[in-house]
């Protein structure tokens, strides 16, 4: 394996609040309720390098999953039998071992969901995408910035919109996105610029609308979630002097209600070490979970890290404003 491409990280945010403390000011403690997903990230290579990207993939990334740990990723799935894999990166699909892995998930009668950048299928390879998904029945997500070219090519790159449209189609024509196909076709909207999301039901409406109209396509759910301030969207909120701002307006947005939701309660997230984190954010952070519970795949234990008390941070303001957001939309 190559030496992975270390990237200098921005220092946290900042917050007027810690996260614990505004918890305890309503009476409320952060632990797991279950595990019901497993998220692996299998590296941080993409054909892309968006903007709001708090993965900070890239095209230069080299870092990669491995055969060894995707074993003890199925492992995993097997003994404690989790019942969804949710597969993310990068560009999941430009790990050497993803379909194998999607493949011997869906053996063992696991819920596979695929974090898919649209793009990705015009790589060299990987124009077959949509057959392969539809044979393991896979739920595809993919990230939409908008319905018109202007805002999702400034927040992707040059020529995404173009291309994601078309890989739409490709998928709409195999039956994703489909009433009663039994093919599940979600989209993402992350907002452009320092602010929050709008309301997830009349954004969706607007999406089936304008798609359809527009291009005739068809989805399935359209997923609201709150840009979180690390990475690249963070040192965007900080060249554009935004972070104060920002992060005022998620903490005085906080849900006690959205708490309940959030998706760290039901899953455990794996980095392409095998590293164990509480949530995507966390495992971008490097903040792993409590230094007295598992720590790797290799020892992995359900009995305890169902119940566990999460790692916090100023970041997770983001998951509780207004209608909280998960990697499943809002949450309230």
């Amino acid at each position: 394996m190559d030496t992975p491409n270390i990237q200098a990280r921005p220092a946290p945010a900042r917050a007027p609040i810690g996260f614990d403390e505004k918890l305890a000011s309503h009476g409320l403690e952060l632990r797991a309720a279950t595990i019901e997903t497993l998220q692996v990230n299998v590296g941080k290579l993409c054909n892309q390098a968006c903007k709001h990207c708090h993965v900070d993939a890239s095209p230069k990334r080299t870092e990669i999953m491995s055969r060894e740990t995707a074993e003890q990723v199925v492992s995993v799935l097997q003994r404690f039998r989790i019942p969804t894999l949710d597969i993310t990166g990068g560009a999941p699909e430009l790990n050497p071992s993803f379909r194998w892995l999607v493949s011997e998930a869906r053996a063992l009668g696991t819920h596979v969901i695929v974090r898919h950048n649209l793009t990705v299928m015009f790589e060299s390879g990987q124009e077959d995408l949509p057959e392969f998904f539809r044979t393991h029945q896979v739920e595809v997500i993919s990230s939409l910035p908008y319905f018109l070219e202007q805002q999702t090519d400034a927040q992707r790159g040059n020529g995404v919109f173009t291309k994601s449209i078309e890989a739409l189609r490709r998928l709409n024509e195999v039956g994703y996105g489909a009433e009663g196909s039994g093919l599940i076709l979600n989209l993402v909207y992350n907002p452009v610029g320092a602010f929050l999301p709008p309301a997830q039901a009349a954004i969706e409406s607007d999406f089936k609308r304008e798609l359809h109209n527009r291009y005739n396509l068809s989805f399935n759910h359209l997923y609201t979630i709150t840009n979180m301030p690390i990475q690249r969207y963070l040192e965007y909120l900080r060249r554009s002097g935004n972070e104060e701002r920002y992060m005022r307006k998620l903490v005085e947005a906080f849900n006690p209600n959205a708490v309940a939701g959030v998706m760290c309660r039901s899953l455990v997230s794996v980095d392409w070490t095998g590293k164990l984190y509480d949530c995507d954010f966390n495992q971008m952070l490097e903040l792993g979970v409590a230094g007295d519970l598992p720590q790797t795949l290799m020892q992995f234990d359900p009995g305890t890290l169902a119940t566990r008390q999460i790692m916090t941070g100023a970041h997770c303001f983001g998951c509780t404003a207004g209608a909280g957001s998960s990697c499943g939309g809002v949450v309230v």
